[in-house]
């Protein structure tokens, strides 16, 4: 029933309309319709005013009263006869007023399902089992001052926009999605991800907003404004978006920037029971019986620096150059030597190619942590509360990214270190590496007992510091200013993208390679440099 308020219909068959990400407008499934963006929301337009009015009649049955804080400025609506004498969320007095606006009241609520002691049992229960935590230690201090609220939530369904990028520097990406039934508390004074820990809730028991169902229950109203509202809409998303654009990108160290003016938001009331002393906070979910607990220690996240990167990097080729040298046969004295000298100018070569990344300078991000409870939701029987077995999860819609081909936008799949251009890259690198040894194996027929690898040793001593700057700059640096890209059909099958290359040969082209080939003095290096691979090809093959 509950999602029923928040779809978008058909306007030729009347059935709920799906998002498709790819096409960016709703589907029907039954007949194919199709809804704009901008025709969904005059849906929900006409479908609020509605609404208003019926909470405007239903507001004439009940004298109301509001509590403001001194504190806080938290405010609480409550009936008449009920006595409030502290804020539950600072602990100052609420001075009693009357209540007659029912415009700052929602349109959609979901009921309380459990009570506030059995609430108060499964929080028991969560610091049963987290014994250790100091925080459990704190909550069962103050565990009698929770209390039920209904909280202000905005209900959020529709299409998204992010732009994404590593934090190393680099592409910035556009990736589309869409938001199915997220929830975003509307309260200033409350910390949105604890908040945001208990949930999801269900969404089949989200009724018509009626001040029946809030009979006898306290309900806070919403005090923060539309520009903070959507910030805090906007950094859910992007929350939520962040483990996909990570798994993409390759990288935890992402920045999600979403955008979310074209999705339908609905004001909802949601059952929440709440504690709030100092820095002990939790919350539980008031339908499902999920416990969230905010972390009393603030955790710290450090970004390692680009020189800090650039000098593991380069420890890492002197490892691996000193490993080579001593395979081709030098002394321990004589490897540490030439790798000594080399690793200057492997330094002063990484630390140029990282100082692209200049902002992924030091940096420390400060974040509480959200310790939540386990399991499925609680449902009442015979026998009182059941767990179910499966968990609720949040459901995430997969985004989708976006690149401009041929001057349009399309939808794309976007692959960087995929393993076949992991063998591609390393295979380039091995036939580079060894392609004097290559050769000289074809000409003196495979005969590997006769194979002197002495004879390149000259060319190895080029080309193994050459390989990991290139594996470095180009199979790891570039490697994600250049994805591998496949076209999304609507109907979802993908196809590689290949950009069509023109190879111009102009005058000027061949007087330049005519001129390296031919003319001196810039011929003499080009035919001594092929000279000098012949005889190393040839000493490779048959010997000194």
């Amino acid at each position: 029933m509950g999602a029923n308020f928040a779809d978008v219909h058909c306007p030729s068959c009347g059935a709920p309309a799906n998002f498709d990400i790819i096409s960016q407008q709703y589907r029907c499934g039954f007949c194919g319709g199709r809804v704009g963006i901008k025709e969904a929301i005059a849906q929900k337009q006409g479908f609020r005013a509605f609404r208003q009015q019926k909470i405007k009649e239903s507001a004439e049955k009940y004298h109301l009263m509001r509590g403001a804080c001194t504190g806080c400025g938290a405010e609480i609506v409550f009936n008449e006869g009920e006595a409030m004498s502290n804020c539950a969320f600072c602990g100052r007095t609420l001075v009693r007023k009357d209540y007659v606006s029912s415009k700052e009241l929602p349109e959609l609520i979901i009921p309380f399902r459990i009570t506030e002691e059995e609430a108060r049992e499964r929080l028991s229960a969560w610091c049963d089992k987290n014994a250790r935590k100091s925080e459990a230690k704190h909550i069962r201090e103050h565990i009698a001052e929770l209390k039920g609220f209904y909280l202000p939530y905005e209900l959020v369904r529709g299409p998204v926009t992010s732009k994404v990028s590593r934090m190393d520097g680099g592409k910035t990406y556009i990736c589309s999605g869409y938001v199915d039934n997220v929830f975003v508390s509307c309260s200033r004074q409350l910390d949105n991800m604890l908040l945001d820990g208990m949930e999801p809730f269900e969404l089949d028991e989200l009724h018509a907003f009626d001040f029946a169902y809030a009979a006898g229950q306290r309900i806070k109203t919403a005090d923060v404004d539309d520009r903070t509202l959507l910030s805090r809409i906007n950094t859910e998303v992007s929350a939520d978006y962040a483990p996909t654009v990570r798994k993409t990108l390759e990288t935890k160290a992402v920045d999600v920037y979403a955008y979310s003016d074209n999705a339908l938001r609905m004001p909802v009331l949601m059952p929440v029971y709440y504690i709030s002393s100092g820095e002990t906070m939790a919350a539980v979910n008031g339908q499902t019986g999920k416990v969230s607990v905010r972390a009393e220690r603030v955790s710290h996240y450090y970004f390692v620096p680009w020189w800090l990167k650039a000098i593991l990097s380069t420890l890492i080729i002197c490892g691996v150059s000193y490993a080579a040298f001593r395979l081709f046969g030098m002394t321990p004295g004589e490897s540490v030597y030439i790798t000594g000298l080399l690793a200057i100018v492997w330094a002063i070569i990484t630390l140029c190619a990282y100082s692209d990344t200049v902002h992924n300078s030091f940096r420390v991000e400060s974040e509480r942590k959200i310790f939540t409870s386990r399991g499925g939701s609680f449902r009442r029987t015979d026998s009182g509360l059941v767990q179910d077995k499966n968990e609720m999860r949040k459901q995430v819609v997969r985004p989708v990214f976006y690149e401009k081909i041929d001057g349009v936008m399309k939808p794309v799949l976007l692959k960087f270190t995929s393993p076949l251009r992991i063998a591609h890259t390393a295979g380039l690198s091995l036939f580079v590496l060894f392609l004097p040894v290559i050769i000289a194996l074809f000409l003196n027929g495979f005969d590997f007992q006769r194979l002197e690898l002495g004879g390149s040793a000259v060319w190895f001593c080029i080309f193994v510091p050459v390989i990991p700057v290139y594996i470095l700059k180009f199979a790891r640096i570039e490697l994600y200013e250049r994805p591998w890209i496949y076209l999304l059909s609507p109907d979802g099958s993908k196809k590689k993208y290949r950009k069509k290359r023109e190879i111009k040969i102009t005058g000027d082209t061949v007087m330049t390679v005519l001129g390296f080939t031919f003319i001196p003095p810039g011929c003499l290096a080009v035919w001594f440099g092929i000279l000098s691979f012949c005889v190393m090809v040839y000493l490779t093959a048959f010997g000194f």
